[in-house]
């Protein structure tokens, strides 16, 4: 059907479920830390405004972290299933680095996460903030042990081969392989952008509907704040993963630009758009820019990039889609840019919280940051390609020997029971975004601390509120 076989099968299942998957922890890591800082101003300052921040935000996390969890729990069997073979030639790197994620990421979170949910009323302030700020380290833990393992991946070092299986010699040299460090920050920063500005366009589509109060307008200003001052620092991360994936990986970066072929010494250009047709290997249509290629990926008018035709054609990754899946990741980039500058100027003019096109802008920048983690990561994993283990063995010799019939079925399967299960749970998560933050505006509040009578936040109270505010309306009436 349609060409396909079944290993492309598999690739593409494997694609479909680790693309919702990435999503949940993507928004788990950043509205972790969101909500450490939020408790810690409360402390700090006293300020109410923080703590029902504090409040909303924590079911928002209680579900995504739920649905992430779940989806994450199916990444690990597939391994098993689809990819056998080459859990059996990687697995005793991969093995390790997934264990010593649940063993210190998973536990901590699982430690701390029923004291942070539902410990607000029964432990005291300051153990309480310990377990919030507990379960943002062990997100960002998490994130240390994943991206090590699929860094491996990509640049693999620390090994022998014995047998036709990787032997580790160098578990430190696994672990810190060239490309990790590079692959950490940019996961992590693309993390807390994306979480800016959906916190952001929740903010922005409460006041374009003329909900205004502190509790909203706090929610905007930190996300237009994290905006201005952490995207500028992404593309500068993004620029130094460049030119490392340039010398461990040109095959990769020449499929990204599109380019070809190299003319004598000229300097290579910069394709801003085209159409790169690996059966004629050229980039039809191309918009270039002279020198420009050099400039960005070697910091130089005068060098040349690695060419696609320098690489045999069955090692060349598929120029057609990551050179645009690439392209989004960066446009994208350069409009979160551009939306934390806006904001600064309208901050200054005091018209930030007021100026409408400004708030529709936020408003459809909320999605932003997830797809472009989603197109960078489709950049990172594609542009590997045809290795699974960059280098060392092939994704067509790593996958289980299913037939095409089996993989059709399991792969229907996924995409009915994700869109039923996860679109249920996202809609749910944006019931409790559009209900907005919970404010004691003009009645007698107190500090919600220990001993306080103030209901404690519930993950999953959205159904519960609406039918009590349901019922009182019938009671009323009656």
């Amino acid at each position: 059907m349609f060409g396909l076989e079944a290993l492309d099968l598999a690739r593409i299942q494997f694609a479909f479920t680790i693309s919702f998957h990435i999503l949940f922890p993507a928004i788990t890591i950043g509205l972790a830390s969101y909500l450490a800082v939020l408790e810690g101003l409360w402390l700090k300052t006293g300020n109410d405004t923080y703590r029902d921040l504090y409040h909303f935000w924590s079911k928002i996390f209680a579900v995504n972290f739920g649905m992430g969890v779940v989806s994450g729990l199916v990444m690990a069997y597939q391994f098993g299933t689809n990819w056998s073979r080459f859990s059996d030639f990687a697995g005793s790197v991969t093995g390790p680095l997934l264990t010593y994620e649940v063993l210190t990421a998973f536990f901590l979170e699982a430690g701390f996460l029923g004291v942070m949910l539902f410990g607000w009323n029964k432990v005291g302030r300051k153990l309480h903030f310990f377990s919030t700020v507990m379960v943002a380290i062990g997100t960002l833990i998490s994130t240390f042990w994943i991206l090590a393992s699929n860094s491996w991946m990509q640049t693999p070092q620390g090994f022998e081969i014995v047998n036709g299986q990787v032997i580790p010699t160098d578990w430190l040299a696994i672990i810190f392989n060239p490309s990790f460090p590079y692959r950490l920050m940019h996961m992590a920063t693309a993390a807390f952008v994306a979480t800016a500005f959906f916190v952001g366009s929740s903010a922005a589509w409460h006041l374009l509907r003329g909900k205004d109060n502190p509790a909203i307008r706090t929610m905007l200003s930190m996300a237009m704040w994290m905006a201005l001052i952490v995207a500028p620092i992404q593309a500068v991360i993004g620029d130094f993963h460049g030119l490392n994936t340039l010398k461990h990986q040109p095959a990769k970066i020449a499929a990204i630009e599109g380019h070809w072929e190299n003319h004598g010494n000229e300097a290579t250009p910069l394709i801003l758009f085209g159409w790169p047709d690996m059966k004629e290997e050229r980039t039809k249509y191309a918009v270039e820019i002279p020198y420009l290629g050099s400039l960005i990926l070697t910091h130089s008018l005068d060098k040349q990039v690695p060419a696609l035709k320098e690489f045999p054609p069955e090692d060349r990754p598929n120029s057609t889609i990551v050179f645009w899946s690439f392209r989004i990741m960066v446009g994208l980039g350069f409009l979160m840019i551009f939306t934390g500058l806006w904001s600064l100027w309208l901050r200054k003019r005091d018209t930030l919280y007021t100026s409408r096109p400004f708030l529709y802008l936020a408003l459809w920048m909320g999605p932003s940051g997830l797809i472009a983690i989603l197109a960078g990561w489709f950049t990172t994993e594609i542009g590997r390609q045809p290795w699974v283990v960059y280098g060392l063995m092939r994704t067509a010799d790593a996958s289980s020997n299913h037939s095409f019939m089996q993989m059709s079925i399991t792969l229907i399967m996924f995409v009915v029971v994700y869109f039923a299960l996860f679109g249920a749970g996202l809609g749910y998560m944006m019931r409790l975004v559009r209900k907005g933050p919970k404010t004691d505006e003009g009645k007698e509040t107190n500090d919600g601390g220990p001993g306080q009578k103030r209901t404690p936040a519930r993950p999953l109270s959205a159904a519960d509120d609406d039918g009590a505010e349901h019922d009182r309306s019938l009671t009323k009436e009656i």
